[in-house]
């Protein structure tokens, strides 16, 4: 039932220790916003970081290296080299779903070295022999037309994918790239279809100068025999991608003659692997903001507590008058602990909706000034934390006034009647 002279009294209370209700708020204040300021740097931190997993969460890369352990009669050093061969046998594996054969026909930063015309431009960027199944590891955002497809791969099509940054580079402005001819090392290939990335930073910039051909075609066009540099796998449903990496590897192993004992024959990346340890990374940051926020917030409360203390040794004589009247126990105990919520609960929510409002405020100035970058993106507030903050609050308010006001309840009116 609400009570209008309760909160008068609250009131009254409050005004007339302005300078006191205002520190003791503030220590809570700055608790509940220091908690959100770290959250949202640390969802800012993750979010650049997890921005270039723009990538099947659980896939898996396979390619060789020289081996180091001489092995069934072959000398260490000997160097592996994957073909279309393996792609029959891998594809047939159990743990594998999908897998994609990559080629690199010609990389900007490495030895080899194809130019890529169109009338009067040249210029060299990354070239990658591929089959369709890469959009299912590498989810590109194709743009205009479309990506490689089967009938590309099975009638050795001279077509080509290309990423924007090649588009800007080799047309002019509004121009149509689709269905336009470009050449590559001499050789025209159509333009079949434009993507553009999710990711930003460095990595945007390989990958948006990058063109993508079909693989066999590129075989083909380039005397690059049967040749394949490496391979992504997505695992198959309810297959770890560690499974799935330890059974191609045993493949090729097998394959190739490569002795078990020999681990730098075979490199791999596991995307699952290194995407659990970011989430551990990014957890182990909340818990950390949680806990220097957690422990602001219990100061601020401690103060609040205290204060409280005061409180109840300045109104002695009022709740003795109160239990003489016959006031029970719960409605002094209430009054301490109701003046208790209301001073936390007004300081964290300010405490909230400031730091909510920086937040905010820091994330619409990055995006309008093109800030976004690899360590740190769009940094927010989930809703969760908010109601976990005013849960905070709601608990620790009542805990703040609590003992005091069982202290109240236990005054002794006699004797508080006669306190000068």
């Amino acid at each position: 039932m609400f009570d209008l002279d309760k909160w008068e009294e609250i009131w009254l209370t409050m005004m007339q220790h302005k300078l006191r209700t205002a520190l003791t708020s503030f220590g809570v204040f700055w608790g509940i916003f220091m908690l959100v300021i770290l959250l949202g740097a640390g969802n800012g931190l993750k979010n650049g970081a997890m921005q270039n997993f723009d990538i099947a969460k659980n896939a898996v890369f396979v390619w060789t290296m020289p081996t180091t352990v001489p092995f069934a009669g072959f000398d260490a050093g000997r160097q592996i080299q994957l073909s279309n061969d393996d792609f029959g046998t891998l594809s047939r594996l159990a743990e594998v779903k999908t897998i994609s054969p990559r080629l690199r026909v010609a990389n900007r930063f490495g030895d080899q070295s194809l130019s890529i015309t169109r009338g009067d431009e040249s210029v060299a960027f990354n070239i990658m022999g591929d089959y369709p199944e890469f959009l299912e590891i590498k989810p590109y955002v194709v743009e205009e037309g479309r990506f490689i497809n089967h009938l590309d791969i099975d009638q050795n099509r001279k077509v080509a994918v290309i990423g924007r940054r090649v588009r800007d580079e080799l047309f002019e402005p509004g121009e149509q790239a689709m269905g336009e001819y470009i050449r590559i090392g001499g050789v025209p290939f159509k333009v079949v279809g434009v993507f553009n990335t999710r990711v930003m930073g460095e990595q945007a910039i390989q990958e948006l100068q990058t063109l993508h051909l079909p693989l066999t075609t590129a075989q083909r066009t380039f005397n690059m025999g049967t040749r394949i540099d490496w391979f992504g796998f997505v695992p198959a449903d309810g297959v770890e991608a560690l499974e799935t990496e330890n059974a191609v590897k045993d493949a090729i192993r097998s394959r190739y003659k490569i002795s078990p004992d020999d681990r730098a024959a075979l490199g791999s990346f596991n995307v699952e692997q290194e995407f659990k340890e970011m989430q551990g990374v990014f957890g182990g940051i909340n818990g950390f903001s949680w806990f220097v926020a957690i422990g602001t917030i219990i100061a601020g409360m401690v103060g609040v507590a205290n204060i409280m203390l005061i409180i109840v040794k300045e109104r002695t004589k009022e709740i003795g008058i109160r239990k003489s009247v016959g006031a029970p126990p719960i409605s002094i105990i209430s009054m301490i602990v109701l003046e208790a919520l209301v001073i936390s609960s007004v300081a964290g929510y300010l405490g909230l909706v400031s730091g909510v409002a920086l937040i905010e405020g820091v994330a619409l100035m990055m995006e309008k000034f093109g800030m976004q970058n690899d360590f740190f993106a769009n940094p927010e507030i989930d809703f969760g934390v908010a109601i976990s903050a005013i849960g905070v609050l709601v608990v620790s308010g009542i805990l703040a006034g609590l003992f005091p006001g069982m202290m109240a309840a236990r005054v002794n009116p006699v004797l508080a009647l006669r306190d000068d």
